[in-house]
């Protein structure tokens, strides 16, 4: 296992980052624990959750990671010293969480000792803002006109931002988070939030997590260029972009148990003719050097210069080894040239 500085911060972390947000729906208690200890026992030391979890979100499901977690943590103390845990706070829309209020000083606060309780622990590594108050262009709302940016008051949005920083400073003076981070957001809400806590002596956010895989690549290079020059670490999630790289969706196939046999909060926006055509045609490229496709994926999203620690999630142990073996791989000139003609062929198919 690789160990990485995350961002500016102090904290060193795995280059794969155990993500969490199936427990609690497709994962019991038991399954966690299994999770958790396998993790560790490769040298996987960042672990990564919300508030808002399990996914699908629902009010029933709401804060059962965390709770699993914490009762983790309840039952094998001595583990906390040898972890970085990352959670984060749900922005607005969710009516089951802060009336679905958006993110401010005071929600932050309140966040924060909410999700303490239910992680069993004293402080948080690293807290994150799940999603920005203004519309994020994530989630399959990337494409052009999506978003209308000229209907955003930047000022306005920016008082709020530096109201939420107040909100974290409180939390660190307190000693009661040690980091914070971003989540879906984008170069300028990054940059903002880094002169905020320049001009008024607020904390700095280490990181970004944003989705970053190989049917969607987006992120690159503006997002990952802004994270390196700022001394940002860029967290990739969906990695495998929603199981949709491993293949087991093709032909329409629905595996019993499989995320894409649930409901959905955005829709199944990943599942289109196109990303079918690109995800076989990655198989093919896959089963031609040995590799399944699920190693692949991981693989190239490790390489990628700037990409800090990988957030993967399964949902049995099988899926996990598979993953954490992933980042032994190297992937030769000749792999990655065979991947960039294909990124070519297939440019963004959802």
């Amino acid at each position: 296992m690789k160990y990485v500085r995350l961002g500016s911060s102090s904290l060193e972390v795995s280059n794969v980052c155990l993500g969490t947000m199936t427990w609690g729906k497709q994962n019991i208690q038991q399954d966690a624990n299994e999770q958790l200890d396998y993790a560790q026992y490769h040298g996987v030391n960042f672990i990564d959750t919300a508030e808002m979890y399990a996914v699908p979100p629902t009010a029933d499901t709401y804060g059962k990671t965390e709770r699993i977690i914490g009762h983790y943590l309840q039952a094998n103390p001595s583990r906390r010293e040898n972890l970085v845990i990352a959670t984060k706070a749900a922005g607005p829309g969710l009516s089951y969480i802060r009336g679905g209020s958006e993110i401010t000083r005071k929600t932050v606060i309140q966040a924060v000792d909410d999700s303490l309780k239910r992680l069993s622990t004293d402080h948080i590594d690293l807290y994150q803002l799940h999603w920005p108050n203004y519309t994020s262009p994530h989630f399959a709302k990337h494409w052009p006109n999506m978003v209308d940016y000229t209907d955003v008051n930047a000022t306005e949005e920016i008082e709020k931002m530096h109201d939420i920083l107040q909100g974290l400073a409180d939390c660190v003076a307190a000693g009661k988070i040690r980091y914070c981070g971003l989540s879906n957001d984008t170069p300028w809400g990054i940059n903002q939030y880094v002169k905020l806590s320049e001009q008024h002596n607020l904390p700095r956010v280490v990181s970004v997590q944003n989705e970053f895989n190989l049917l969607h690549t987006k992120d690159w290079p503006y997002v990952i260029e802004n994270c390196i020059h700022e001394d940002i670490a860029y967290l990739p999630w969906s990695p495998l972009a929603s199981g949709a790289l491993t293949g087991k969706y093709l032909n329409g196939s629905r595996p019993k148990g499989s995320r894409w046999t649930l409901m959905q909060r955005h829709g199944l926006f990943r599942d289109t003719a196109a990303v079918e055509s690109a995800v076989q045609s990655l198989s093919d490229i896959a089963k031609q050097i040995n590799l399944s496709p699920t190693q692949l994926a991981l693989a190239w999203v490790s390489q990628v210069k700037g990409v800090t620690s990988t957030i993967i999630g399964a949902t049995n142990m099988a899926q996990l080894e598979e993953n954490i073996a992933a980042f032994e791989l190297t992937l030769d000139e000749e792999i990655m040239k065979s991947i960039e003609q294909w990124l070519k062929t297939h440019p963004f198919p959802y």
